[in-house]
């Protein structure tokens, strides 16, 4: 099963999950990772390795956060390539929002990169105007 990580600005990160558990109770190998305002960067690293590490159970882990060039990504790229030096597989995708997170839950029997391409459409398709085209004026 592949481990998911969610990193985020706080409370993003575990709101995400308390989102997702309301919908599918009880996440094993789902952490989060809240960012906070003023954290020391190197702290936010080893933060995020540690979670990687503990979400790892042989398939790899999908580490999924808020912003481009933020900190929180930008750490969050650190501890992945870290952790893939160490031998756990990782990928990370920016932009998380709950239709990615949705759409990456029910499938973590997937390989990481079969996942990664799913919760990459579920977040690109979740993301739509719904009450129609506005009128001509």
């Amino acid at each position: 099963m592949t481990g998911v990580v969610i990193v985020a600005h706080e409370p993003l990160a575990s709101s995400l999950l308390s989102c997702a558990s309301h919908i599918f109770g009880e996440l094993s190998g789902v952490l989060a990772y809240d960012a906070g305002n003023d954290e020391d960067p190197d702290q936010m690293f080893r933060a995020v390795l540690e979670r990687i590490e503990s979400a790892a159970a042989g398939e790899g882990v999908l580490v999924l956060t808020d912003v481009v060039g933020a900190t929180p990504a930008n750490q969050t790229d650190r501890a992945a390539r870290e952790a893939s030096r160490l031998g756990t597989p990782t990928t990370v995708l920016a932009g998380v929002n709950i239709p990615m997170l949705l759409r990456t839950l029910p499938y973590r029997h997937l390989s990481l990169d079969d996942l990664a391409q799913r919760a990459l459409a579920g977040g690109t398709q979740g993301v739509l105007r719904v009450d129609g085209e506005p009128e001509d004026h």
